[in-house]
């Protein structure tokens, strides 16, 4: 918005129940049932305390590996840390998620030297960049490494149960010790796993020491990972009969048919006979049906169990009605419950056909976006309410799925695409049939095919097999698993060549990589293939930036900048949106991450140009584009900014779904225009101090006036929240006096908070930017800055926050907690 109207002014001091909350607050949905007991779910997630390791120096690695010891007798690992009687008072208290890598400092490249402009490779890459600068990996092994430390408090009566500790995500390599035992050591830094410590705790009076050695040495990826544990922890208790995790698999149809496939474990030395009672209920809890049947266990074995049950008029999951069933599993034994486990899930269609792709029977274009796991101010350790917001950005954008890339999503996002209405393209890290691959396959697969937003599995992206025999082979045996696990569900992988051949054969959807043009061999021998585009666009913009700037490193925000694989939204959209047998595609991407900084990737650039919206989720102005076609909403949006030097010829551009625009220059028409569907309007005219104004016609009406106007010198601070269960996304802008945006801004803003808050990281955007992630203070960029504040645990009354910048007139926002 380019002007301060009174509403913001006022907002600058208002009291906010809940921020500025302009959409609907899921979190309450999102919970997991409180209602489980004799089962115990807690959040594993504060409390911790964190200290680098190092990786090839025994003794700062806390003994960790010394004298090849570490396996030799159980219990006896050598870890100094482990001991009862170590002292962490010197490590650092965190709580999860924790995201080590961007509390790093940036760090250039000294082995890369940048050619001269008359020497440098089409797409020159220093390869540290698309990490970010981020001191992780085996040439800093002070900082790539970490240990974390809890004492595990446990309570009478816990000996007796099954005793799980649930790791939503480590990255990467992680070591999981208790009471010097080592439990479990997991390779991938994105598949969940689960951890049994039930025969290793201490059933006296001596503390629980719970340790995990995380080692970021190595990467999974090409693009900027972080480093820890940056997902949930749960600590879980349950009998020793019991549902597993991911237990049910829930298929259903819409005629209403529901297939509820139960696993119950019985881990006790007995055989004994156990009534499974599921009963399924609506999104507002009313009970809808319920099955009941008596099962036979035999001692340490375990048995799964089907029940079918038709529902009467069911309601159909959506993109507009997400509705939401769910399964409320309980295991009866002598007449006592001893277990209860509860599963959601949607009843929808979806249909891939070559010409078109159909959800409940009705036709669209998939709207998605590629996103990494990555913002401003926490790096991949994203807080549940901020992965919702992030969510609903894109929502409002008018997108309609999301491919989460390169590897599997995290739970907390799947269920909020499940509350929200998107559709989801999850995908598995490696493309490979090894046993470590299969095995994180099938993670992703049973993980989540109760989840009525995923629509497709991808078993790979651009891998160097995709085109060849080997990679047929490959291929085969992953879908092989994917279909046993569930053959619901269709696959598909991201290929950017040899389409037609490799692993083509074996999927059911051809996932596209922006090399459309190449289809026609596949077209010819796979005829009743459908194709999506699984990565498109890749368009390179900077939020606020109108000229390109080779000293600055910024690309111009103007939809006209693509390397040479990729394509600007106007190239590619209109001509997905025409064409029926492209189903639509994922935009590379929706927000900004760090590093990949093409197409400058070199020092001091650190984060990507490919977002929509940048790192912090302010939207560029091709976010107006894309809203203005895949949405309802009315659109005028009006760019660029209007200061410039006298006489200067600007490109003055407009992204709209009105009938027509026309454009003044100071109150002077300078044309109307009729609306091109899928594309842009533009003039170009001398710039003149004053004011730019669009309106927007329909009927020969005007419905819509957008203005930008010429900003005088920073006056203010104006400050605006959005909260989302415990997160507050705080965003700062800049005014003159008059209340106008002031386009350059880059004054330093410091957020003050009191109450029971805190802020937990910062942001503006800027590509080049190597301020802190972690203080409580940001530069604006073009005008903007963000802090994301978390509430604290257990806290209430009221929280003040405040932006304020030296000269200006600072703003405070209060919230109710």
């Amino acid at each position: 918005m380019a002007q301060l109207n009174r509403r913001h002014l006022l907002q600058g001091t208002a009291v906010l129940g809940a921020g500025l909350a302009l959409r609907p607050d899921i979190s309450a949905a999102m919970r997991v049932a409180d209602d489980l007991a004799p089962r115990q779910r807690i959040l594993f997630d504060h409390d911790w305390k964190f200290a680098f390791g190092h990786a090839f120096d025994i003794a700062r690695d806390f003994g960790f590996g010394g004298f090849q010891s570490t396996f030799a007798k159980q219990g006896l690992s050598g870890v100094t840390a482990a001991e009862a009687a170590y002292d962490d008072s010197t490590w650092r208290a965190v709580d999860l998620p924790h995201d080590w890598a961007v509390e790093l400092p940036f760090v250039n490249n000294d082995t890369y030297s940048l050619p001269a402009p008359d020497k440098r490779r089409e797409y020159e890459e220093d390869e540290a960049a698309a990490h970010g600068y981020k001191p992780v990996g085996r040439k800093f092994p002070e900082t790539s490494v970490g240990w974390y430390r809890k004492v595990l408090k446990l309570e009478k009566g816990d000996e007796l149960k099954r005793l799980t500790l649930e790791f939503g995500g480590v990255f990467r390599n992680s070591t999981v010790f208790l009471n010097g035992y080592i439990l479990n050591q997991h390779e991938s830094g994105y598949t969940p796993f689960e951890v049994d410590i039930s025969n290793f705790i201490n059933t006296d009076d001596k503390p629980n020491i719970l340790l995990v050695r995380v080692d970021a040495s190595l990467g999974e990826g090409w693009f900027y990972e972080g480093a820890g544990i940056y997902r949930h922890v749960w600590l879980v208790k349950t009998a020793r009969t019991y549902v597993p995790q991911w237990g049910t698999y829930i298929k259903s149809d819409i005629s209403g048919a529901v297939d509820i496939e139960t696993r119950i474990v019985n881990a006790t030395d007995a055989d004994k006979t156990v009534t499974l009672v599921s009963t399924i209920s609506d999104g507002e809890g009313k009970a809808v049906g319920r099955l009941e049947m008596p099962v036979v266990l035999a001692a340490q074995a375990e048995a799964t169990v089907n029940q079918t049950t038709k529902l009467a008029a069911p309601r159909l999951w959506g993109l507009k009605d997400p509705h939401l069933y769910s399964v409320r599993s309980e295991i009866i034994e002598a007449g006592a419950v001893v277990d209860v486990f509860a599963s959601t899930f949607g009843v929808r269609e979806v249909v891939f056909k070559v010409d078109g792709f159909f959800l409940n029977g009705e036709a669209m274009k998939i709207k998605g976006t590629n996103n990494h796991q990555d913002h401003a101010g926490v790096g991949s350790a994203i807080p549940d309410g901020l992965q919702v917001w992030r969510l609903q950005q894109l929502k409002e954008m008018g997108s309609n799925a999301y491919r989460a890339s390169h590897n599997p999503a995290t739970s907390e996002l799947l269920d909020a695409c499940d509350r929200l209405g998107i559709l989801v393209l999850d995908e598995t890290r490696l493309m490979t049939s090894t046993p470590e691959g299969l095995g994180q396959l099938e993670t992703l697969i049973r993980r989540g095919r109760n989840h009525p937003s995923i629509i497709l599995w991808s078993i790979g992206n651009e891998e160097p097999q995709q085109g060849t025999p080997r990679g047929a082979k490959i291929a085969r045996d992953m879908v092989r698993l994917v279909k046993r696990l569930d053959p619901t569900r269709k696959v598909t992988a991201a290929m950017n060549n040899g389409q037609g051949y490799g692993i083509t054969a074996s999927l059911d959807v051809l996932g596209v990589n922006y090399y459309v043009t190449r289809l026609g061999p596949v077209r010819e021998k796979y005829p009743n293939l459908p194709v999506v585009g699984t990565e498109t666009a890749s368009t390179l913009t900077t939020r606020g930036e109108y000229e390109r700037s080779e000293s600055k490193l910024y690309v111009p925000a103007y939809d006209v900048t693509a390397p040479k694989w990729g394509h600007t939204a106007e190239n590619w959209w209109p001509l997905y949106n025409a064409t029926p047998n492209l189903l639509g595609g994922f935009v590379w991407t929706g927000f900004d991450y760090r590093g990949e900084p093409t197409p400058f990737n070199w020092w001091p650039s650190v984060t990507s140009h490919f977002g929509i919206m940048d790192l912090c989720g302010f939207p560029k102005d091709n976010f107006w584009y894309y809203q203005a076609w895949w949405s309802d909403k009315p659109v005028l949006h009006l760019f660029p900014h209007w200061n410039w030097e006298s006489g200067k010829d600007v490109a003055v551009w407009v992204h709209s779904n009105c009938e027509a625009v026309e454009l003044f220059v100071n109150g002077k028409s300078v044309g109307r225009k009729d609306v091109v569907k899928d594309l842009h309007l533009e003039w170009t005219v001398p710039y003149q101090p004053g004011k730019i104004t669009a309106y927007g016609y329909r009927g020969g009406k005007v419905v819509m006036k957008a203005e930008r106007k010429t900003a005088g010198a920073p006056a203010r601070v104006v400050l605006t929240s959005e909260r989302v269960q415990d997160i507050v996304v705080l965003k700062a802008d800049v005014f003159d006096k008059d209340g106008v945006a002031v386009p350059k801004a880059d004054n330093l803003i410091f957020f003050d908070v009191e109450g029971p808050a805190e802020v937990i990281g910062v942001g503006n955007g800027n590509p080049t930017s190597h301020e802190p992630d972690k203080a409580l203070y940001r530069k604006t960029f073009n005008g903007l800055a963000q802090a994301i504040m978390q509430m604290k645990r257990g806290g209430s009354g009221t929280v003040t926050i405040t932006a304020r910048s030296e000269g200006l007139v600072s703003s405070k926002v209060t919230l109710k907690v």
